[in-house]
């Protein structure tokens, strides 16, 4: 029976779209029905136009790369890093932003350790206050005005896959924001990052 399929190239990638096929329904399914996976967490709220402007500035500079946004249920990482990540906390992320790199630490429960002074000194010199680091500094972040024309359809966009934002948040999204920079954009996006499953370390 092997030699009939090994040697029958048509047969033999019918059967591995068949067990890759089925494979991936028993998987996928199932996630898809349970309500853990699907449903935010109590009190999740959708990012504030600052915070959004904030992740795409983390995405667009590389911040990810180094920094995983996903801390394991191991031991070892729930006493240094925080409660460990759930589904419910990220319904509302396109796209995911959970890596597995560590360069740097773990960014998911960094909100509210660090004040936005250490945050803004951290980003324009890595090194004034963590000596040993080697994170590049992002000094343009603090010149760079926010590109708010397209703030508004970003959440029209976010709200067509599912993302709970009204017609008066998009229509008010880039009020306020006139003089705010990259710099403040990250940090407000830093600055929220887990709060609501944040233990302490």
């Amino acid at each position: 029976m092997n030699d009939l399929i090994e040697k029958n190239l048509g047969l033999m990638l019918v059967l591995i779209l068949f067990a890759v096929g089925f494979g991936g329904f028993v998987e996928i399914v199932p996630l898809m029905t349970q309500k853990v996976v699907t449903e935010p967490i109590k009190g999740l709220k959708p990012l504030e136009p600052l915070e959004l402007e904030g992740r795409d500035i983390y995405i667009k500079e590389g911040c990810h790369v180094c920094h995983s946004q996903m801390i394991r249920p191991l031991r070892a990482e729930v006493e240094r890093y925080g409660h460990y990540t759930v589904a419910g906390e990220l319904v509302y992320n396109h796209p995911f932003l959970w890596g597995s790199k560590r360069t740097g630490p773990d960014l998911a429960r960094v909100g509210g350790l660090y004040s936005d002074d250490w945050q803004r000194a951290h980003l324009y010199d890595p090194r004034s206050v963590v000596p040993e680091s080697n994170m590049p500094a992002f000094p343009w972040l603090f010149e760079n005005k926010l590109d708010l024309e397209t703030l508004p359809k970003k959440l029209r966009a976010l709200r067509m896959v599912g993302v709970p934002y009204t017609d008066e948040q998009i229509e008010n999204a880039a009020k306020g924001l006139e003089d705010k920079t990259e710099a403040d954009a990250l940090i407000a996006y830093l600055q929220q990052l887990g709060l609501l499953l944040q233990e302490r370390r």
